[in-house]
């Protein structure tokens, strides 16, 4: 089993900056890609960025350049940096752990980012 814990989250001002913090724990050499998701009240959950096992990261269109996933693999944490945000940055977000190819998938609470005008 494989447990994470998000931190991070919080109330901000639009245009300000957060860094959001993913620990895992547990049977971690079950996982070898990470994500950062969000979901807002009434909206689906979408997928902010990814991080592979050997760095590489992808981002949807809609996050490129304010959003920066990043990862420490001595310490099991993963990162979520996001900068100049705006009131609609608002939503829980969520850490994904998983391995590509199988059924290991995991995810966090959750934490939450409030972005005020």
């Amino acid at each position: 089993q494989v447990q994470l814990v998000e931190s991070g989250g919080g109330l901000v001002q639009a245009g300000g900056s957060l860094r959001l913090s993913c620990a895992a724990s547990g049977s971690t050499a079950n996982i070898n890609t990470f994500g950062w998701y969000r979901q807002a009240p009434g909206e689906q959950r979408e997928r902010v960025a990814t991080i592979y096992s050997g760095g590489v990261t992808n981002y949807p269109d809609s996050m490129k350049g304010r959003f920066t996933i990043s990862r420490d693999n001595a310490k099991n944490t993963v990162y979520l940096q996001m900068n100049s945000l705006k009131p609609e940055d608002t939503a829980v977000y969520y850490c994904r752990g998983y391995m590509v190819g199988s059924s290991y998938d995991y995810w966090g609470q959750g934490t939450q980012v409030t972005v005020s005008s």
